[in-house]
């Protein structure tokens, strides 16, 4: 086994970083920080209070980061099933890597939503939790992620590990579009869309506040990825290039032997 180069593109080993940070990496950080603050501005201080409804207030305003949590682990989760698929395809380390840092970034936003939601939650329902279907089939999902890091962790060889967790990491993709559809197949306390719909419940400086903060909440997603993944495939590579050492050591320990016995 030989270790993986390191470069740009997606060469025989897949998608490979150029290093652990790139000029595109550092735009789109400052992209994202500017951004930040813009939305905190927009959000906090612009957007007024919801006054169309008596259960909401202020509390709308835990929407503009509850939903772009929730789209932003989506969007982790699919590319972690693609490149899971893409592994098993290819069998390139490049792809395992992605599907790794992916599912890694996408616990943190479901944490976030979870979080968010529960705060929520307490405020409209009166409790930090109930056994509701949008609330159930989310925690399921984290802790379904969390069990593919788990997997990830516990399996030392990695060729083994990256098998595995490939077909963990599609069939537990299943779980996702029952989260996101939960509300409209079964009568649930959580709300149902707030803007798919023709006619959303929100408009204005509120609408343009949270699908600036879908956006934003992307392009985070997007900047973290590049950097966990550069981390990520260069941990393996570091692994890889370990083992290579740790086997030529152990041949070189068999052919003194095999010396040692001749003479």
């Amino acid at each position: 086994m030989t270790s993986p180069p390191i470069h740009a593109g997606a060469g025989p080993q897949g998608p490979t970083p150029d290093g652990t940070a790139s000029r595109g990496s550092r735009i789109l950080g400052t992209v994202v920080l500017v951004g930040s603050a813009l939305f905190l501005l927009v959000a906090l201080v612009a957007s007024k209070p919801d006054e169309s409804l008596d259960t909401m207030g202020q509390l709308v305003r835990i929407m503009y980061v509850h939903v772009p949590s929730a789209i932003a682990c989506y969007t982790a989760f699919f590319v972690t099933a693609v490149a899971s698929g893409m592994y098993l395809w290819k069998r390139t380390v490049g792809w395992d890597a992605l599907a790794a840092s992916s599912a890694e970034i996408g616990v943190v936003f479901t944490a976030l939503t979870l979080l968010t939601g529960s705060v929520w939650g307490h405020t409209t329902w009166g409790t930090w939790w109930e056994w509701d279907p949008r609330l159930t089939s989310t925690a399921l999902m984290f802790v379904l992620y969390l069990g593919y890091l788990a997997l990830r962790r516990a399996i030392i060889d990695p060729t083994s590990r990256a098998k595995q967790s490939a077909v963990l990491g599609i069939l537990a993709f299943i779980n996702v579009p029952i989260v996101h559809f939960s509300v409209d197949w079964w009568r649930s306390l959580h709300q149902t869309a707030t803007v798919a719909s023709l006619d959303p419940q929100i408009d204005g400086l509120r609408l343009f506040a949270l699908f600036y903060g879908m956006i934003l909440g992307l392009l985070l997603y997007a900047w973290l990825l590049l950097h966990r993944f550069r981390l990520e495939f260069a941990s393996q590579a570091l692994e890889a290039k370990g083992l290579d050492l740790a086997l030529e050591e152990r041949r070189a320990e068999g052919r003194a032997d095999t010396q040692e016995v001749a003479t």
